[in-house]
């Protein structure tokens, strides 16, 4: 496969995968701030998808509509939903004679349907929820295509592999960025709705009330997020899924690129495998997030390298 085909496979999946997490993230946030006005701020959600920007958080003045606005429809946002569909489907159209025209259709009306301009007019009069639950929809269906029409061969390899990392390294700034204010409000350890409204902004909350009897406490989250082999948005179901795909682009032409990436993989597998909340917690929660992550850049950074040759 020519390297800028399996980057353009990789680079529609992440981008996939980031708006999924936006706008579930967005969804429960909505519904968070019109449960507690006085206390909810828009402030992390930003920091998580924008970066640490006072200015733009000043701008939008906590104001629910004006982010749901700035996040799903700005163009002025290069992470808002509508520029990162434009550019997952712009990798998708380099390499539409590889993919599946049922899976080219569902990604157009995805795109069709975040561009129309009655998204931003309905995002700012009607019900915002019921937007949000359209476009997860669609990615929803797109995930649904791709399961059922793509070939098992290097190109859904690609694809598994952006999105499995796409979803670790937002797994880990959802969660680093919601832990971090309990460093100085140590009440917020023990407030079932604030570790509630984080398990549901990645979908997890029905899983926690499976697996944990005793109510939501903060270390049974940190587990269930970093460590549970059965949540599909836990960082070790997504960096096994990333090893797992990974395997499958072994041939003999590849083997010393392919030695060197595995055995990042294996070694950051095998970090988190081997953890438990006592131990994340004696190194720092905080530092223990940050080192996964820089480990996932790494090897984000070794297949820019070795199999999308800087394209």
């Amino acid at each position: 496969m020519l390297s800028r085909v399996a980057a353009s496979f990789y680079w529609l999946s992440r981008y996939i995968e980031r708006s999924d997490g936006i706008l579930r993230m967005l969804k429960i946030n909505y519904a968070s701030s019109q449960d507690s006005v006085a206390g909810f701020t828009w402030e992390p959600v930003i920091q998580i998808f924008s970066g640490p920007d006072e200015g733009l958080i000043e701008k939008l003045k906590n104001d629910s509509r004006a982010v749901l606005k700035y996040m799903v429809v700005d163009k002025e946002n290069t992470n808002s939903i509508l520029n990162i569909i434009t550019l997952a489907r712009e990798n998708a159209r380099s390499v539409q004679e590889h993919i599946p025209k049922d899976l080219w259709q569902c990604l157009n009306e995805y795109y069709h349907t975040v561009k129309e301009p009655k998204i931003a007019s309905a995002l700012k009069k009607e019900d915002p929820i019921g937007i949000l639950d359209v476009l997860i929809k669609q990615v929803m269906l797109y995930y649904g295509t791709a399961e059922i029409t793509m070939e098992r061969g290097q190109a859904r390899s690609f694809m598994n592999i952006g999105k499995y990392l796409e979803r670790a390294i937002q797994s880990i700034d959802i969660l680093d960025i919601k832990y971090g204010p309990t460093n100085n409000n140590p009440n917020l350890l023990t407030d079932i709705t604030y570790w509630k409204h984080l398990l549901q902004s990645i979908g997890g909350y029905e899983l926690y009330q499976k697996t944990y009897r005793d109510g939501l406490e903060a270390q049974n989250v940190i587990e269930q997020i970093i460590l549970n082999n059965d949540f599909p948005r836990s960082v070790i179901y997504s960096v096994n899924n990333i090893q797992r795909y990974f395997d499958r682009l072994k041939n003999n032409s590849n083997v010393n690129d392919y030695r060197e990436i595995s055995f990042h993989i294996g070694k950051l597998q095998s970090n988190i495998k081997y953890s438990s909340v006592k131990s994340i917690g004696q190194v720092g929660l905080h530092e223990f997030l940050t080192q996964i992550k820089d480990d996932l850049y790494q090897i984000g950074n070794s297949l820019n390298e070795y199999y999308f040759a800087n394209s």
